[in-house]
């Protein structure tokens, strides 16, 4: 029973306040890159659309389909990604898994909202879900950088 409790505590009261208000939450129109990720335990999905211009994302758009923490997770990288660079989105994408996996630091600003995640370290089962917003970002910026250098 303690462990169902535990869970329950760990959709806090901004955790559901983020995954009811993501920004970006819709498809680009014409984006330069999709990338959709799927979290094989759970079956949660993001695809994220984005432009790139000057070597930062210029737009972004995401479909989200993910539990609490994944929205919120993608809320937080909503709010966050226009403006940012790929090696900010990979820096905030490293730092997140190492948030979860080995309690290491808060993402660095502006994904420092991820902290409030921080509580599903000891969920491993849910580390998928969360890291599929930035895992998705990572790639698409990634694809887009290419392209536009080949």
């Amino acid at each position: 029973m303690s462990g169902e409790t535990d869970l329950i505590k760990l959709y806090s009261g901004r955790i559901l306040e983020l995954a009811a208000d993501i920004p970006h939450n819709a498809r680009l129109e014409d984006p330069q890159v999709s990338v959709k990720k799927r979290s094989p335990l759970c079956g949660s999905t993001v695809t994220v659309d984005l432009t790139m211009k000057d070597g930062k994302v210029a737009d972004f758009g995401q479909d989200v389909k993910a539990c609490a923490l994944g929205q919120a997770a993608a809320s937080v990288v909503g709010g966050a990604i226009i403006g940012r660079t790929p090696e900010e989105i990979q820096a905030a994408r490293d730092a997140l898994r190492a948030m979860l996996k080995e309690d290491g630091p808060t993402p660095p600003a502006p994904f420092d909202g991820l902290e409030v995640l921080r509580p599903a370290a000891a969920y491993k089962n849910r580390h998928a879900s969360i890291m599929l917003a930035l895992d998705a970002a990572s790639q698409a910026v990634e694809e887009a950088r290419d392209s536009q250098s080949a």
